[in-house]
C-alpha cells in the first residue's frame, strides 16, 4: 500500500502554521507555540480514535497477530505524521524539562507505529487499540491545556481550567491507569504465549510492550502530580477559610 505519511505531515504542519501565524497571532509569544501544538493535536486525537476503532472493527481478522489491512496502515500513517509534525514543534521551541518528556513520548510512539507499519506489517489491531485509548483523552486534554495556558491573563480561561481540571484528571486516570495497563497485559499474555510466533519478531513485540508500559507509567506519574496540585490548592483554600 502507498505510504501517505508525507501527505499527512504536510496537512498537520500546515495547520500548525495556520494556528501560529493566524489563529493565535495575538496571543502571548510564550504560549503561541503550545497553543498551535494543541491545535494540531485536536485535529489528530479524536479523528485518530474514531479511525482506529473503525479500522479494527472493519477488519475480518481481529487477532493481535493479524496482517495489517490497508485501512489500518492508513490510520498508522495519519498518526505517525502527527507525531512527526509535533516533534518539529518540540525541536523548534524546546525548553527542556517537560518538553523532554514529550520528545521521548513522541519518539517512542513513532517507534511502535513505524515498526508495526513497516517492519512487522502485522499487529495493527493491538497498536491501534492502544492508540484509540491514548487519544480518547486528547480533546479534554487540549481544552484543559489551552485554558491553563491563558488562565493568568484571561478570567474566562481561568474559569474553564478550574471547571474541567478534575473531570479531565479523573477521565485520564481511568484510561491511562486502568484500561491502558489491561490492554498491555492482554498483549503481553497473547504474544508471550506464542500467539504471533513466526509472524511478529520477538524483539518487536517485546519492544512494544516495554515502550508502551514505560509510556503508561510516565502518564500515571504526570497525572499523579496534577492530583497533588489539586490537593495542595484545595488545602490552601481550606486553611485560608479557617484563618
Amino acid at each position: 500500500m502507498e505510504n501517505h505519511l508525507h501527505k499527512f505531515f504536510v496537512f498537520f504542519f500546515s495547520i500548525y502554521l495556520l494556528g501560529y501565524f493566524i489563529i493565535f497571532r495575538k496571543w502571548n509569544s510564550n504560549i503561541r507555540p503550545e497553543a498551535s501544538s494543541c491545535l494540531i493535536s485536536l485535529f489528530h486525537g479524536t479523528p485518530a480514535t474514531v479511525l482506529a476503532v473503525a479500522a479494527v472493527l472493519s477488519a475480518e481478522n481481529r487477532s493481535l497477530a493479524a496482517a495489517n489491512t490497508n485501512f489500518q496502515n492508513l490510520v498508522l500513517d495519519y498518526s505517525a505524521a502527527y507525531f512527526a509534525a509535533d516533534l518539529v514543534h518540540l525541536a523548534t521551541f524546546f525548553t527542556g524539562g517537560g518538553d523532554l518528556t514529550f520528545v521521548f513520548h513522541h519518539l517512542a510512539t513513532l517507534f511502535v507505529i513505524l515498526t508495526c507499519r513497516h517492519v512487522a506489517v502485522h499487529g495493527a489491531v493491538a497498536v491501534l487499540t492502544l492508540l484509540a485509548l491514548a487519544e480518547v483523552t486528547s480533546a479534554p486534554q487540549n481544552a484543559w491545556a489551552l485554558a491553563r495556558a491563558r488562565r493568568k491573563d484571561a478570567q474566562f480561561a481561568a474559569s474553564v481550567a478550574s471547571v474541567v481540571s478534575v473531570p479531565f484528571y479523573g477521565f485520564y486516570s481511568v484510561v491511562r491507569g486502568l484500561l491502558g495497563p489491561y490492554v498491555v497485559f492482554r498483549m503481553a499474555a497473547f504474544y508471550s504465549g506464542g500467539g504471533a510466533e513466526g509472524v511478529i519478531a520477538t524483539w518487536v513485540w517485546i519492544s512494544w510492550v516495554v515502550v508502551v508500559s514505560v509510556a503508561i507509567a510516565a502518564s500515571i506519574a504526570w497525572v499523579s502530580n496534577l492530583w497533588i496540585e489539586v490537593y495542595e490548592e484545595r488545602s490552601r483554600k481550606v486553611e485560608d477559610k479557617i484563618r
